[in-house]
């Protein structure tokens, strides 16, 4: 697939869109409980989303299967969405992003089990060092007081959402990318009105600061890549559309430096590089060349 100037646009908005949520949450939590924050954030995304539904004429879903799309909202946003909230009160901004990239991997160890997927020697390696990385940042003399908690609430959430992945591929097959996102935000919205009581205190004492911030989250990371990752995928299938977005922690550790003069130490570096190394081993593709036809295939 050659690629064009709309494409490299479109791959840039994505990541940098997701790549700003993780420093932008942590603004957030400044006037927020990491519960109202997570919400809110999907309340704003689901309002765009109706308006959305309504000028599309989107089709509602089959009440068989009102079920199995509230439990997986459930799971991949408000699970995700508070875990990786409640994580981040002490987890910095760029290591949050880089443990979620692990999500690829729970995707792929589900698949075996659940759908008898083929996983490879290489990927068993890749595993194995990102969960190596992930050890080295989780039980560091410098992060194990302040936030072995939170990584491994940011864990569960990347946990949440790869059983999200997984399990998606019927109804996304029915109702479409977008049709079966909204419905799942929708879900996870209604399941989070538990969490209203005590909001309203939160809102009256919200800083500007942190009012931009939930808005933004709302309507740019909840929303705006999904659509985007929906017509990659459509133009260039799901596998070409998703390797990029192995470079989000990068984009998250600059803009945390940006935004929080968060400045990651030596060994947050060093488990980050071998935890992203981990991730991209386990989805390269080898490459093997048949000496016969003179050519080279990918398996």
């Amino acid at each position: 697939m050659k690629l064009t100037f709309s494409l490299v646009f479109l791959h840039i908005l994505m990541i940098s869109l997701w790549a700003s949520a993780f420093p932008v949450i942590q603004i957030g939590l400044e006037s927020f409980s990491p519960q109202h924050l997570a919400f809110v954030r999907l309340s704003i995304a689901s309002v765009v989303l109706l308006v959305i539904a309504i000028a599309t004429r989107m089709r509602l879903p089959d009440i068989k299967d009102i079920p199995l799309l509230l439990a997986l909202g459930f799971l991949g946003f408000t699970v995700y969405h508070t875990a990786l909230n409640i994580g981040e009160k002490t987890v910095s901004a760029g290591i949050a992003s880089l443990l979620v990239s692990t999500t690829p991997i729970f995707s792929s160890l589900l698949a075996i089990f659940l759908f008898q997927e083929e996983f490879g020697k290489r990927k068993w390696i890749g595993s194995a060092v990102s969960f190596a990385g992930v050890a080295l940042l989780t039980f560091s003399k410098e992060n194990f007081v302040h936030s072995v908690n939170g990584i491994l609430l940011i864990l569960l959430a990347a946990l949440a959402e790869s059983i999200y992945i997984v399990c998606q591929k019927n109804l996304l097959k029915k109702y479409g990318f977008l049709s079966f996102v909204t419905y799942s935000i929708w879900g996870a919205t209604i399941s989070m009105l538990v969490f209203l009581p005590g909001l309203e205190t939160e809102l009256a004492h919200i800083s500007v600061r942190s009012a931009i911030s939930v808005i933004y989250l709302g309507l740019f990371p909840t929303v705006i890549p999904y659509m985007v990752l929906a017509y990659l995928t459509a133009r260039i299938g799901s596998a070409e559309a998703a390797i990029s977005l192995y470079l989000t922690p990068a984009l998250s550790f600059f803009l945390a430096w940006l935004l929080l003069k968060d400045i990651p130490s030596a060994v947050s570096i060093v488990g980050s590089i071998i935890t992203l190394c981990g991730v991209l081993l386990t989805h390269s593709k080898r490459r093997v060349v048949v000496k016969k036809t003179k050519f080279t295939m990918q398996r």
